[in-house]
């Protein structure tokens, strides 16, 4: 479907068969309707594909594979060069969206001139059953915000890219979305949509410091290879950064009230 409010929705995918058809279903039941589906699957061995194929019966849905894993930022960039939507939304594979995200969200950034927006999400455990939290944010990111701490789940970005123009993932382990918001952020501030119109599913407690070590190490490659700066300030960044995101934990963290799953 074609149309100057199109949505392309970037899903990335890698041996996620156990949720995938249930993370696809809830974009199908989206009650905005002018959405594409970029399905990239980064060389998944189970069944995921199969799924994907009952799924394709929607034409609104494209599926590609890569026949050898190439990494997160790949798959991304190869969905980002695909999206034909003026808007770009992102949806991890075991996570949900709530039926009027995707109208709810477009409609807030039209009424206000956003280019750049974020909403709040709930979390769910692996069975999909509500854990009663949900988290929130700043009413407004700038990028000076977005060092000190990613205020946005992946799951609830949405930007305009007929506004911001394109923007590519850099090759880096992990945290390759981080390493995206700050790109937007430095053409747009983001602004919160508060409301609870997304899901995100957690195997773990909120505040859980394992593996801390590889959390460290994914946040301080984003401001040393991303970012290019110095061994110094990236220590001294991805430390304010860690803390400010344990305090986000603390101080945004509220009970789900508004009817989230």
């Amino acid at each position: 479907m074609k149309g100057k409010d199109l949505v392309s929705i970037i899903m990335l995918s890698q041996d996620n068969g156990r949720y995938v058809t249930e993370s696809v279903r809830s974009v199908i039941a989206q009650t905005y309707q002018n959405w594409e589906l970029i399905f990239m699957d980064d060389s998944s061995k189970d069944d995921t594909i199969s799924q994907m194929m009952d799924l394709m019966k929607d034409k609104r849905i494209h599926v590609s594979k890569n026949i050898e894993s190439k990494g997160s930022a790949s798959s991304m960039n190869s969905a980002l060069r695909d999206a034909r939507g003026k808007y770009i939304a992102f949806l991890n594979v075991g996570d949900l969206w709530e039926p009027t995200k995707l109208e709810k969200q477009v409609a807030f950034m039209k009424e206000n001139g956003y280019a750049f927006t974020y909403t709040k999400y709930k979390y769910i455990n692996m069975d999909s059953k509500d854990r009663g939290d949900m988290m929130g944010g700043l009413k407004v990111v700038t990028h000076k915000d977005l060092v000190k701490c990613c205020w946005m789940g992946y799951l609830t970005v949405m930007y305009d890219a007929q506004k911001l123009g394109g923007f590519r993932v850099r090759n880096i382990e992990r945290h390759n979305d981080y390493a995206l918001w700050m790109e937007v952020s430095e053409k747009a501030d983001c602004y919160l949509l508060e409301e609870c119109l997304a899901s995100l599913r957690v195997n773990h407690s909120l505040y859980s410091l394992i593996p801390m070590f590889n959390k460290v190490r994914w946040r301080y490659e984003v401001f040393h290879t991303v970012e290019d700066l110095s061994p110094v300030k990236s220590v001294w960044l991805t430390v304010r950064n860690m803390i400010g995101g344990f305090m986000k934990k603390v101080k945004y963290v509220e009970r789900a009230t508004n009817g989230c799953r």
